[in-house]
This record gives structure tokens, sequence and C-alpha cells, in this order.
């Protein structure tokens, strides 16, 4: 089941990976998600209210919390440049992935958050 796209929401949740196969297992067991692998280093996820991932393509650990949130925008460019009018800071530029486009960016906290939109 796929869930809709609304703009300025959180759409999507990313966890850092080490074990694919072992994190696949464990969130399956446990709450019956189910897996779309899209290569070695990247698995999504349904079934959990919102849709997800486990990434080791960033080369980030899993630390506390380890998650990052992840909003939906149909304008990117547009709310990439209104971060940094209002003081935020651009991690990771706008970049293309296999489903659509996104950047990273921290808040006045320092939390990494990030964005992305349809191809």
């Amino acid at each position: 089941m796929s869930i809709e796209n609304v703009d300025k929401s959180i759409n999507y949740i990313e966890f850092p990976l080490t074990d694919p196969g072992a994190t696949q297992h464990f969130y399956h067991v446990l709450f019956g998600w189910e897996f779309t692998n899209w290569g070695p280093d990247y698995i999504s996820f349904t079934g959990a209210g919102v849709e997800g991932g486990f990434n080791r393509q960033s080369g980030v650990t899993a630390t506390k919390p380890g998650v990052l949130v992840v909003l939906y925008s149909t304008q990117l460019e547009d709310i990439c440049e209104r971060i940094k009018e209002i003081g935020g800071q651009i991690l990771q530029p706008i970049y293309e992935f296999p489903g659509g486009r996104r950047f990273h960016f921290a808040d006045p906290n320092g939390n990494e958050l990030a964005i992305w939109s349809d191809k």
C-alpha cells in the first residue's frame, strides 16, 4: 500500500543500516513490515503507518537518535532556498536518487532532516 504524498508533511523516515538481512528479518518477524531492496545499501519498508527505509549509502552509523525524518515538497528548489533565507544550513545539496530528488538540511538546533520530491 502506497501512502499519498502530502505537501509539507512528514512523508518518510530513514534509519541507518548496517546489516540488511538481519534488519529485514527483525522488522518482518516483529511487525510484519514488507521490504524492497534497492541494491546492497538501501532497503525501503511498508506496513509501518509511514513509509521508510534503511540507508547505508550515506555512511551514517547508528547513533542516538539515528533517525532521519524526510518531508515531502512539490517545490524542492523553492523550499531549499527558503531554508537558507531563514537560517537553516544545507548539508547536502539537491541530488537524484531512484525515487526522485532530495536534499538534507540542519535546523537552527542542528537537527538533520531531508526533503524530497518526485522526479
